[in-house]
């Protein structure tokens, strides 16, 4: 396969808000749902089975950012023996560096969520990447490796033909301009799942899901796990447990492919846009407005969410995300500390700031702290019941 290169996640996500699009543009449709006899939804399990986070692997935007195999390897063994997750998403494009990640998580011990995301390329491409991810997940799960295989997120927007436009900013402008029939996005999109989910069955004989985002309209018959990333906002747990109850009426596990926030006083209020605060038309980019860093409010919101999911029937949840090397923290100058609109549990500090080629090195949030001590007692607590 010729390499491509896919849209990086924060291209995508500056462009969309940049379009006034807080949420999917899609339709809600009614759920496809199935109960047995007892009123649960099939295939659901008592409690939250998998606690995860997600490892973004790509090219990096700079050359001191680019993938290194040595770090993954290092960050991989961070995630199971400091993190203690006994899951990790692997996610982003590229077959070589999602192979060589999954396959590092497989060895450590690691539950692999392996969700190939090449996007802004022709339909074939993207298939075909998929295709030759999807044929490594079952070379592993066939090992005797816990994997599961997503086909993708949010083809919406990630997949041209969808939506009209050459480039993702262009489906963008067309879905802000209104010049878009939602009827015939929504049966494009459609068939483009539709051919996916066949591509992952061809070559993966393990659990497949898709990552949605919350608003879309997914058949989920074609899938064994329902897959949403999650940014709601709620003051109280009632509201969030009311939401996501729709996601299990499909008869099937749901896993939280994403959730979390940023760094900085009322981002969990932003519902998903807490990224929305840097001003990337300034060399370099700023941070907009005054904006207070404040990383007990990231971990606060990540608890709040866990104490919701462990209260129902989940099969996984994964917390996006570990790293965001590209965003990196700056010690007393908040105008230009890109760390506070990144999601991650960890923060980059670079060894000589504005420097292409620095290097580099992550240190925990008070989030990761938080997610370790949850994630610690969650195993533990699981250890013992199989002991008993």
């Amino acid at each position: 396969m010729q390499r491509t290169k896919g849209i990086k996640r924060a291209q995508f996500l500056a462009g969309l808000a940049s379009a006034g699009l807080a949420a999917a543009v899609l339709p809600a449709g009614e759920a496809r749902a199935t109960q047995g006899s007892s009123g649960q939804p099939r295939g659901a399990q008592r409690g939250l089975r998998h606690h995860g986070v997600v490892y973004t692997v790509g090219e990096g935007e700079t050359p001191g950012t680019a993938f290194s195999a040595a770090r993954m390897r290092k960050d991989i063994r961070a995630i199971r023996d400091e993190l203690h997750a006994d899951t990790v998403d692997v996610t982003g494009d590229g077959v070589e560096r999602l192979t060589a990640t999954a396959a590092e998580a497989a060895e450590r011990g690691l539950r692999v969520w392996l969700q190939p995301t090449l996007g802004d390329v022709p339909e074939r491409d993207i298939l075909e990447h998929l295709a030759e991810t999807g044929r490594f997940a079952e070379r592993l799960r066939r090992q005797g490796a816990a994997v599961d295989l997503s086909v993708g997120c949010e083809f919406w927007l990630f997949v041209p033909g969808i939506v009209p436009g050459e480039t993702v900013f262009e489906r963008i402008r067309n879905l802000r301009d209104g010049t878009v029939d939602p009827v015939a996005v929504q049966r494009r999109l459609d068939r483009f799942t539709a051919k996916a989910a066949a591509v992952g069955r061809s070559v993966f004989h393990g659990r497949l899901s898709y990552a949605a985002a919350q608003d879309d309209e997914v058949d989920w018959r074609l899938f064994d796990i329902v897959g949403i990333d999650y940014y709601s906002y709620f003051p109280h747990k009632a509201d969030y447990l009311r939401e996501l109850s729709r996601y299990l009426r499909w008869g099937k596990p749901l896993a939280i492919t994403e959730f979390g926030t940023c760094a900085y006083v009322g981002a969990p209020r932003t519902a998903g846009m807490g990224w929305d605060v840097v001003d990337f038309d300034k060399k370099p980019p700023e941070i907009k407005g005054d904006l207070v860093r404040s990383e007990r409010t990231q971990a606060a919101c990540l608890m709040q969410l866990l104490d919701v999911f462990s209260s129902m029937d989940l099969y996984a949840v994964m917390a996006f995300e570990f790293v965001t090397p590209d965003a990196p923290h700056r010690p007393g100058d908040p105008r230009h500390d890109l760390d506070m609109a990144s999601y991650a549990v960890t923060k980059t500090i670079e060894d000589r700031p504005d420097a292409p080629d620095s290097g580099w090195h992550w240190e925990p949030k008070e989030a990761f702290h938080a997610l370790a001590r949850r994630y610690r007692h969650a195993r533990t607590g699981r250890r013992s019941g199989q002991a008993s």
